[in-house]
This record gives structure tokens, C-alpha cells and sequence, in this order.
């Protein structure tokens, strides 16, 4: 199939690109950029005036609910909604039941998204047994089978060797480890963001602490080992500080931030509202205003949807007893751009800079070969409409999990059509 999308307005930040271009594929790879490759003949055109033209869509944190909890989401519903959501490739962590911590269990799912042909999906494999945090899996079988990294995905190594001894066992073999930074003690049952706002409200907090001492000690085994490490959904000001001074000092160490992270606080749990139930909770403005400033100075390399779909019997609920996530992937895009609407600056090509941060640098972050549109390189595209307007609303979003604290929200940016490997997977 020889596609044409022509006077769409291509921006590609792998690449430099900001303009009007046109665009040709051939055999599921970008053939063309602007002038048409010699001899070419389109079997589809899609004229993509108004609209602007991307690479699909990279996120870094989507949990697809399969194996095992298919009464939270399904692979089908979940990559249907990556596809309304122009997200094309997508790393799943490894809190599946049965965990993936043996090689048939990454091959039977790597298998199962490969037959539906939408989202290509990219599997972290369980750093340690179970998810227990006590003995090692066998990283390079899982390695083989699929996986592009390690993670514990949110249960605590309790510990510290063992962590250390992960550290050195993927050091050595060139293995990135995915960790979110919380200590397993310091907030142990809390389900808000420590200050004011969970005192008045009674619920028990989480302080930034939690996430600053496990920071400090990650730090500290990586300059021990020399490990690569990725650190998931930073929370907070002073983490984005750390993870500055860590780079600064020349760590392989790279960060992501949550979509909904940009934007609310825990103002936003309002009366115990269980859709800003979250895991990081989320914290106070300055927090979010640092993780803002991370974003534009390049400390956090990715914005990802951190996808949680969960079912109506566990979301509705006292927000205390009510199970932490959100769904996100539909909504990633539109995040991402009203984060570059409201930036001020625009010296600093805010729009650009927000696509970067959910194609080509997520794509690095994973060692990914997508988020650039270079002549050779996998088709995978996101055609979207800057000006449509929509509403979050649960009948608009095509992931089981119907709960996101954006609900009743007006967000810009609507995915028109999502190609994937050259084929054309959603058209609205």
C-alpha cells in the first residue's frame, strides 16, 4: 500500500521539521518527505489540510490489564483506544497476573497485540520473581522474548541488595532498569499528598520525602554500578531537582512525568473525588509548576498517559478504600498540547517541544526505533486537527476504564486518523 498525505502542516522533531510538507509511504516505511519519490503512484491519498501531521504517538506507561485482568480492560478495547489516541507504540509494565517474569508469558502477549495489528506493544519484563523484590529473574531469557527493560512497576524492592545486585547483573549486560521512586516505608499506607489539604480532609499522606530518599539511594547504587536506569512518573519539585543534579553529574539516568501530572494538583481531589485517586498522588502546585520547568529544560525526558484503567466496582468508591489510576491514552495528546498552549514563551516553540516529549525522546528513553518520520524509517503517524475541540466524556472513550479526573473537561486536539507500519488503523 503507497500512501500520499499531502498539504498537512508535518512537524517531526527528530528531524527539525515545522512546515507544510508533504508526505509519502511505501511498503509501511516513510518513502518521502516533501517532493515525491521518483516513479511514485498512491494507492490512498488523505488530504490532511488543517490538520498537523506527527510521528504515532510513544508511551512510556500503559497497563493493557491482560493477562489476568481482563474484567479491568482488554487488549482489544485498550489498543483501540491507543489507536483514537494516535498512540502508536506503548511499553506495558510487567503487574499483569500471572506477573511477566518468564519468557512464554511476554511471548503469548507480544503475540496476542501482533494479531490485533494496531499499537505496537513493548513489554518491561519483572526485575525480580513475582514482583516479591527477593530473587533476580533470568533478564536475558525475557530479553530474548521481548522485553526492552526491567521494572518492579510499583511494588517496593524492601531490600537494598537485592537492588544493587539487579543493578550490577543488568549493568552488565547493557539492560535498563525501570523504577519508580518511593520508599517502601515513608507513606506505606498513604493515599494523598502530604500538607494541608489531606489534613483537612483526614486522609493519610504521602510525603515528598518518599520520593526524594528512594532518589538518593537509586542514585547512589547507579555511580556503584554504572547502571542505566529509567525513573517512572517523578511527582514532585524537589525529585525534578535531584534528577537534575544527577544528570549534571553525568548518571545514565533518564525520567518520565505522568500527563495528569503537568497539569493538576491535590487541590484537584476536591471532596474526595476517587478519579484524582492516584499512584503517585498528586501533589501540591509547586510541585507541579517544577515538574513544568523540568519539562522545558529537558531534566524529564517523556510524558507519558501512566494508562490504569480501572472498573466502576473498584473507582466507585470512599476515596480512601477506592484503587488508585486513570485511564489516559486518549488523552495523552491533548494533554501534552494544552501544556504548550499555556506556556508562555513562545520563543521556545512550546508545540514542538510538547510532540518531542511523546514521540522522539520517549522512543530514545526505550531505545525505540519510532517517533521520526525519516525517509526508511517505520510509518507510524498521527494526523490530528489543533483546532477540534473535544469533551471528556466516558461515552467518548473507547478504553474500558472510563475514569480519568479530566471527566467533563474541554481539551484540544482531536485525532483524525492513526497509521501504524504503513496501515491505516483509525480514521474518524
Amino acid at each position: 500500500m503507497k500512501i500520499h498525505i499531502k498539504n498537512g502542516h508535518l512537524i517531526d522533531p527528530a528531524n527539525g521539521i515545522d512546515a507544510q510538507k508533504d508526505l509519502y509511504i511505501a511498503d509501511g516505511k516513510v518513502a518521502g518527505v516533501g517532493p515525491a519519490p521518483i516513479g511514485f503512484q498512491a494507492d490512498n491519498t488523505i488530504d490532511a489540510q488543517g490538520l498537523i501531521v506527527i510521528p504515532g504517538l510513544v508511551d512510556l506507561s500503559a497497563r493493557l490489564r491482560e493477562p489476568g485482568y481482563e474484567y479491568k480492560a482488554t487488549l482489544e478495547s485498550e489498543l483501540q483506544a491507543a489507536m483514537q489516541g494516535g498512540v502508536t507504540s506503548l511499553v506495558c509494565p510487567p503487574d499483569t497476573d500471572p506477573v511477566l517474569d518468564e519468557p512464554g508469558l511476554v511471548e503469548m502477549l507480544k503475540h496476542r497485540a501482533k494479531s490485533l495489528n494496531q499499537a505496537h506493544v513493548y513489554p518491561l519484563g519483572a526485575l525480580t520473581v513475582g514482583l516479591k523484590g527477593t530473587a533476580l529473574t533470568e533478564m536475558a531469557e525475557l530479553t530474548e522474548a521481548g522485553c526492552i527493560g526491567f521494572s518492579q512497576a510499583d511494588q517496593p524492592i524492601l531490600d537494598t541488595t537485592v537492588l544493587l545486585r539487579a543493578l550490577q547483573y543488568a549493568q552488565t549486560f547493557g539492560y535498563t532498569v525501570w523504577l519508580r521512586p518511593q520508599d517502601p516505608h515513608l507513606g506505606r499506607d498513604g493515599i494523598a499528598h502530604s500538607g494541608p489539604i489531606a489534613s483537612r480532609l483526614g486522609l493519610a499522606g504521602v510525603p515528598v520525602m518518599a520520593e526524594t530518599i528512594a532518589l538518593h539511594t537509586i542514585f547512589e547504587l547507579m555511580r556503584a554500578t554504572g547502571a542505566r536506569v529509567h525513573l517512572c512518573r517523578i511527582s514532585s519539585a524537589a525529585g525534578v531537582d535531584l534528577v537534575r543534579a544527577a544528570k549534571k553529574d553525568g548518571l545514565p539516568v533518564t525520567c518520565d512525568v505522568g500527563a495528569h501530572y503537568i497539569h493538576l494538583t491535590d487541590d484537584d481531589v476536591g471532596f474526595f473525588d476517587s478519579n484524582a485517586r492516584l499512584a503517585p498522588p498528586l501533589r501540591a502546585q509547586r510541585d507541579r509548576d517544577g515538574i513544568r520547568r523540568g519539562l522545558l529544560d529537558g531534566t524529564i525526558d517523556a510524558i507519558c498517559s501512566d494508562h490504569t484503567p480501572v472498573d466502576d466496582d473498584e473507582k466507585l468508591r470512599p476515596f480512601g478504600e477506592a484503587s488508585p489510576g486513570a485511564t489516559g491514552l486518549e488523552l495523552l495528546l491533548s494533554l501534552a498540547l494544552k501544556w504548550a498552549h499555556e506556556h508562555t514563551d513562545k520563543s521556545q516553540n512550546p508545540l514542538s517541544k510538547a510532540i518531542a516529549k511523546i514521540t522522539i525522546e520517549p522512543a530514545n528513553v526505550a531505545g525505540l526505533p519510532s517517533g521520526r518520520l525519516s525517509i526508511g524509517s517505520v510509518a507510524d503517524i498521527c494526523l490530528f486537527d489543533p483546532n477540534a475541540q473535544w469533551k471528556v466524556e466516558a461515552r467518548a472513550l473507547a478504553s474500558q476504564g472510563k475514569h480519568t479526573p479530566f471527566l467533563g473537561y474541554e481539551l484540544g486536539g482531536q485525532v483524525k486518523a492513526t497509521i501504524v507500519a504503513g496501515h491505516v488503523a483509525f480514521t474518524r
